[in-house]
């Protein structure tokens, strides 16, 4: 029957195994870096919440805000300022402090991004990462707090891999299917480097850049969608090639 005893026994065994995999120990300084982006990120999520939120009350009363941060942070103030709606003075009210809410909220997200920024530029290893397509200060520091120096990656697909940007495998009785991108490991770094790459598919000089050739073959045989992924899962092996061969 299962135990203490011989559950230490299997975890003994399987660590003399040359095969097995082990996670790497995070330096002081990667779990502080991953602290500042966990409060970030938790902070844009609540800004999410509070503009649907506002979005929503004013719904209520028949004001429609047009979606977006940017353009509700124009709209709303003029809602208010506006006699003519049907907006209640209490709700008026109610408004005016949650909008004064979401002001210090972005004023905080700007100190935190601030602080992760001076980081990337203060870290070597951060500059070359920051020197790949799609990959900015927010992308490298979260990659250097996730993986570190990557040395528990034995190739650059593992990393590929790690991070869900793979095909998922089905495979049996020699037949090999692939399926959709995994999405398994690190869910934010993951977002991150979809997010970059779908800028830098949009807006990569492809004339001047080494993946322009690779990028049109890619659109012209698949959907933008998924050329999207496969360029995230090329900049995550280049992210490794960074990593351990700082000279390549």
């Amino acid at each position: 029957n299962k135990n203490d005893i011989i559950d230490a026994e299997a975890i003994a065994e399987a660590a003399t195994r040359p095969t097995m995999r082990f996670v790497a120990v995070k330096e002081e300084g990667q779990v502080d870096l991953q602290a500042l982006h966990r409060i970030r990120d938790q902070m844009v999520g609540s800004r999410t919440r509070l503009i649907n939120q506002m979005r929503a009350f004013c719904l209520e009363y028949g004001v429609p805000l047009r979606q977006g941060a940017g353009m509700f942070k124009l709209e709303l103030p003029r809602a208010l300022n506006d006699e003519g709606n049907d907006l209640s003075p209490v709700m008026r009210r109610l408004l005016g402090d949650l909008f004064a809410d979401l002001r210090r909220l972005e004023e905080r997200i700007r100190e935190v991004t601030k602080e992760i920024e001076a980081v990337a530029d203060r870290e070597d290893v951060t500059r070359r990462l920051m020197t790949i397509p799609g990959i900015g200060a927010l992308g490298a520091t979260a990659v250097l707090a996730a993986i570190g120096d990557g040395l528990q990656f034995r190739k650059a697909r593992d990393l590929a891999a790690w991070l869900g940007l793979v095909p998922r495998q089905y495979s049996t009785g020699g037949k090999q299917t692939l399926l959709g991108a995994s999405k398994r490991g690190n869910r934010y770094v993951r977002k991150l480097l979809v997010h970059g790459a779908r800028s830098c598919f949009r807006h990569l000089d492809r004339t001047r850049d080494r993946l322009g050739s690779w990028l049109d073959g890619l659109q012209a045989r698949m959907h933008p969608n998924k050329a999207v992924v496969a360029l995230a899962a090329k900049m995550a092996r280049i992210v490794w090639v960074v990593l351990n061969k700082p000279g390549a």
